[in-house]
């Protein structure tokens, strides 16, 4: 099974639409999903910092603030 993970952050209303859209098209589609809120960890805040939504499939990152749902079910 595919996993997505979301880098996200409490509050990030762009990350509350992509979070959106994925729930909406596992519904439809089987993959997993992993969220994972950067502000847990200093690594990731280093990394991202306010750059968030970024969406990964299998490791690699596939959108970043929106999501593409027709490109993401491409890869899928």
């Amino acid at each position: 099974m595919k996993k997505v993970v979301v880098y996200s952050r409490t509050g990030c209303h762009l990350c509350e639409v992509v979070e959106e859209q994925l729930a909406r098209l596992q519904k439809q589609h089987a993959f997993a999903v992993e969220i994972v809120d950067i502000d847990g960890d200093p690594k990731l805040v280093e990394e991202f910092g306010l750059e968030v939504p970024v969406v990964m499939l299998d490791g690699k990152k596939v959108a970043k603030y929106h999501l593409d749902e027709a490109m993401l079910l491409r890869r899928l």
